[in-house]
């Protein structure tokens, strides 16, 4: 599975990398991605999804159940 956030639909990032001595380097910044369950409204179940922080902040700003 990719480290893809399934609601925000946020993706790694890429940047340098960059020394003292300026040398750049390519390197990945991950999203930040955490397992949760969530309550489907439709299927009446807990659903176990790989969400990002911002998301999971967003669904309590929301008041929805995590």
């Amino acid at each position: 599975m990719s480290k893809l956030c399934r609601i925000t639909n946020k993706k790694s990032n890429n940047a340098y990398s960059v020394s003292h001595s300026h040398v750049k380097t390519k390197k990945i910044q991950n999203v930040n991605l955490q397992t949760k369950k969530i309550w489907s409204q439709k299927q009446k179940r807990w659903i176990k999804i790989k969400i990002s922080t911002k998301a999971i902040k967003s669904l309590h700003k929301l008041s929805l159940s995590i």
